[in-house]
């Protein structure tokens, strides 16, 4: 009898790390693989679905207007619970650091289910930093059995904890998913990015959405951003702006109306990746960025005061520029005007795979279970 395995997911930055996992796990013939979305993001998640032709076996469909942290986590709960009671799954994997992704893990304990938490071990030690993402992961780390490790320095992590067990350096599984998005002669859906002089300008990819950036510290940044584009001819701006209102509000308060700053709707995986891949650098608060920019050879400037992705900054890949504006401003100016600066941070070996993290984890998963006489191979930079 097959082993049967289900994953869940329900953010779109979820989706793209998953779905490559779902297809290698679909590819072996001694797993029943099963998948569930809880849909916390509706439009966003739909998109890599569609790009990866995923069809999910579950869709609990949860997301609703203006929703809490509260009603996320207890309709997860109790939609997964009936799931759970119907498919009885042998294992449970779930990704990262979401609310999804702390319910999906609380809700098979519940049921003795094994838990696999995939990208385990990323801390930044500060509870309240990123909020909820910090907790959610320590917490699902305490569930699970086995830890799909990217790093070793999350595997460190992990250990520091008490965790012995079960642990697995595999590479992330986002490196996966850029073999199958970027391509050299890529056309973009949204026809902006198409129209964009990639050579003659220097174009800046931005998001920021983060919560913990809420407020003063994300006005602090669309100001710096702003500035960069008044000061800088060269510089153009592309910001994909999230759906969250607090965040499209700031956007179009402080960065509407400049010739050279795009605020366009949320991209999707395979256009935000070729756009990356087309960018002279990224400035971003979101984590996946921090992984997917450095295996395209383009610098990041992190839009937060610590990351959960230290091996990029020890690299020299990834950039500490903060929340004030000065600093965001001073930062994003000197990758804008040093050219030595550039070079070394775009050609710095990126520390968080090879391509390999999904077949990694399958296997981990067929040997733990007696299914595969040896483990895997480590991921090593």
């Amino acid at each position: 009898m097959a082993l049967k395995v289900m994953t869940i997911f329900g953010t779109r930055p979820e989706a793209v790390k998953m779905a490559p996992l779902v297809k290698e796990l679909e590819s072996r013939a001694e797993i029943e693989s099963i998948c569930c979305i809880t849909a916390q993001h509706r439009e966003m998640l739909d998109d890599v679905l569609r790009l990866f032709r995923i069809t999910p076996d579950y869709d609990l469909d949860i997301m609703q207007a203006q929703q809490s942290l509260y009603t996320i986590t207890s309709k997860c709960l109790l939609g997964l619970e009936q799931v759970f009671s119907r498919e009885k799954p042998d294992l449970v994997l779930v990704h990262g650091d979401t609310s999804t992704t702390f319910s999906g893990a609380l809700a098979a304990f519940y049921q003795k289910i094994a838990v696999g938490h995939v990208e385990a071990g990323l801390r930044t030690w500060d509870r309240y930093s990123p909020f909820p993402e910090e907790m959610n992961r320590t917490l699902v780390g305490d569930l699970a059995e086995l830890h799909f490790a990217p790093t070793k320095a999350n595997r460190d992590n992990l250990l520091a904890e008490g965790i012995q067990d079960g642990i697995f350096i595999t590479g992330n599984t986002v490196i996966d998913a850029l073999k199958t998005t970027v391509q050299p002669d890529y056309r973009f859906r949204t026809q902006l990015l198409n129209e964009l002089d990639y050579t003659g300008r220097q174009i800046i990819l931005v998001t920021c959405h983060r919560r913990e950036n809420y407020g003063q510290p994300m006005t602090n940044i669309m100001k710096a951003l702003r500035r960069l584009a008044e000061d800088f001819p060269q510089a153009e701006l592309v910001y994909p702006v999230h759906l969250s209102p607090v965040v499209r509000q700031a956007a179009q308060t402080y960065l509407a109306g400049h010739p050279r700053i795009h605020l366009i709707d949320p991209l999707t995986p395979d256009e935000m990746h070729n756009l990356m891949a087309r960018s002279a650098f990224v400035m971003t608060d979101s984590g996946g960025l921090q992984e997917e920019a450095p295996a395209l050879g383009r610098p990041v400037l992190v839009l937060r005061r610590e990351t959960e992705r230290p091996e990029a900054v020890a690299a020299g890949t990834v950039l500490l520029a903060g929340t004030e504006e000065e600093n965001v401003y001073a930062q994003g100016a000197r990758l804008l005007t040093d050219q030595t600066a550039y070079d070394q941070m775009a050609h710095a070996v990126n520390p968080y795979g090879d391509g390999q993290a999904c077949r990694r984890i399958a296997d981990a998963i067929l040997w733990k279970k007696g299914l595969r006489a040896e483990p895997p191979e480590e991921f090593s930079v």
